[in-house]
């Protein structure tokens, strides 16, 4: 893929009329799926047009090529998951009457379901990542978002004795994310893992209370 500026993704640009906003986002939709379903470098832009009910040409009045629809279903989807990281939710809030770990447990399976609802166009993403700057730049741009509220929340839970104060925050919240991003993408998107979604929510959350040696209050 030749290099193509990064998009970004507080900014999708988009046509300025209402009906061309419309139809910008159903080529986007319909590009989605055209990937889901084919893969990037099999996916043809008149693949797309045809499933976005367009003419070939009409494509190119919105997006230059294929790598630029794709950068911005890229930058859709890290939109969706731009959330607290997941250890947010085990930070102290006395009003919750929630456990620090049901907390962790809650915010791992939100983020599991939410992955698994968009395995087909994450794992399609996830590949491209590797070898598209752009795209891999979107990417990292997230989970940078990600590593720092996870640090931030390693830090507040060892400030309240709930976590191991011998942990250095950074290297565990890299350690962490990296787990839990790439476990998503193993079992969810590549299906290398088989197990009951119940069994896998779990599994994480334990992994996670054991490396932090969280506690409750």
């Amino acid at each position: 893929m030749a290099a193509t500026p990064a998009v970004d993704i507080d900014k999708i640009s988009g046509p300025r009329s209402r009906k061309g906003e419309q139809t910008r986002a159903r080529i986007v939709a319909a590009a989605k799926k055209v990937f889901e379903e084919q893969g990037f470098l099999e996916a043809r832009i008149a693949d797309i047009s045809a499933a976005a009910r367009l003419s070939h040409g009409s494509f190119y009045h919105y997006f230059d090529s294929k790598e630029d629809v794709f950068l911005e279903v890229a930058a859709a989807q890290e939109v969706r998951f731009r959330r607290d990281s997941i250890l947010e939710n085990a930070l102290i809030d006395g009003t919750s009457g929630r456990s620090v770990r049901d907390g962790l447990r809650v915010s791992i399976r939100s983020f599991l379901e939410e992955y698994q609802a968009d395995a087909r166009i994450m794992g399609v993403i996830e590949q491209v990542s590797r070898y598209h700057e752009p795209v891999r730049e979107i990417r990292q741009r997230r989970l940078q978002e990600f590593l720092h509220q996870a640090e931030d929340a390693i830090r507040d839970l060892q400030r309240h004795g709930l976590a191991d104060p011998k942990l250095d925050a950074g290297i565990a919240a890299s350690a962490l994310m990296a787990m839990t991003t790439r476990f998503a993408e193993l079992w969810l998107a590549q299906g290398l893992l088989q197990c009951d979604f119940d069994e896998g929510v779990d599994q994480l959350t334990r992994l996670i209370i054991n490396a932090l040696q969280l506690r409750d209050a």
